[in-house]
């Protein structure tokens, strides 16, 4: 992966989720993706937070969108890897979250960990 493949990738995910069209936001996702994230331990009702597999994700995804109906994110920086990027963005109320991904060969995430500022 190179910086302006991260950048653009980034920039596609956060526009999907600004439109808030479940398909195209998982479109960015492996069938068996992991998510783990405090967010999803909350709407989810787990101690975990772990989101395992689409179908989940997508559970957890629409709960999300249901939520916080006025949910819009700014990408505000990208770091990259070799096989994987970190997305550091911020939504409507301005917290900041910072969610590292892995990628498979086909460019789609097989694995988040999100983290927030507040």
């Amino acid at each position: 992966m190179t910086k302006d493949e991260a950048w653009e990738l980034g920039n596609d995910w956060v526009a999907a989720w600004n439109t808030h069209d479940l398909e195209l936001i998982l479109a960015h996702y492996e069938d068996a993706v992991e998510l783990t994230s405090p967010v999803a331990a909350r709407l989810m009702g787990t101690t975990d937070g772990l989101v395992a597999g689409k179908a989940n994700l997508r559970a957890y995804f629409q709960r999300g969108l249901e939520a916080y109906p006025e949910l819009e994110f700014r990408l505000e920086d990208v770091f990259w890897g070799l096989n994987s990027f970190v997305l550091v963005y911020a939504n409507q109320r301005g917290t900041r979250t910072a969610e590292f991904m892995e990628l498979s060969a086909e460019g789609k995430v097989t694995r988040v960990v999100a983290n927030y500022s507040g």
